[in-house]
């Protein structure tokens, strides 16, 4: 069945594991998608300044990311995931990071000013998170901060049905709110629901992987406020 309210535009079992996980962090994950950032993306007066640094940022996580869907080809229990995968691989590299370098170019900012930035506090935090879900080698926590990394933006990007006109905003919103980027999302709860431990057999696994979407949630919700702090 189909989620209401938060997260509704991705398929999840009312009882399943998934949508327990999502109530658990219902407000937060409002908080995240109508956060200060995301409407005045869609309206197009964002503050240059705070687009710079919102992007430098998020740029962070880019090898990072790539590390993550890796190590799920590695460690996917099953071969149609591995491609999935995989394929998942060539899009990032051929559109996200397409993106990113020319919205660089259009706000004036250096390659040394977005290669190697001072890291904010919720974006090194958010990065070790991932890659201690590498170094795990554990196909559900990789799946954990995989769901609420990507259903969170896909969230907020189809929160509003207008776009702004600047490419810059446009972009942003555009490549976490297509058909494909749905689908994806799609997989990847329907992977974290399939793999998911049961309590009864393994109760502290089960333990470990809400903590870590927890932990996930509150991040995303500090990355959005960080922009602002200054």
């Amino acid at each position: 069945m189909t989620t209401t309210g938060i997260g509704a535009l991705i398929e999840v079992s009312a009882d399943g594991s998934v949508s327990a996980l999502m109530r658990s962090t219902s407000e937060q994950w409002a908080a995240a998608i109508n956060h200060r950032f995301v409407r005045e993306l869609f309206a197009g007066t964002v503050d240059e300044a705070v687009m710079r640094d919102y992007l430098v940022q998020d740029y962070q996580f880019f090898e990072s990311f790539l590390s993550m869907l890796g190590a799920c080809v590695a460690h996917a229990d099953e071969l149609d995931a591995k491609l999935r995968f995989a394929r998942q691989l060539g899009m990032l590299v051929a559109d996200e990071d397409t993106y990113f370098v020319d919205s660089f170019v259009e706000l004036g900012v250096d390659p040394s000013d977005y290669l190697r930035p001072e890291l904010a506090a919720p974006t090194a935090r958010f990065r070790d998170l991932m890659d201690s879900a590498v170094d795990s080698a554990s196909y559900p926590q990789l799946l954990v901060v995989l769901v609420v990394a990507e259903w969170l933006y896909l969230d907020w990007a189809e929160s509003q049905e207008e776009v702004p006109q600047r490419d810059v905003h446009r972009g942003w919103i555009d490549l976490h709110r297509s058909e494909t980027f749905r689908g994806w999302v799609q997989f990847l709860v329907y992977e974290l629901e399939r793999v998911f431990p049961t309590e009864n057999d393994h109760g502290s696994e089960a333990e470990d992987l809400a903590r870590t979407w927890r932990r996930a949630v509150d991040l995303e919700c500090a990355f959005f406020d960080n922009v602002y702090d200054d």
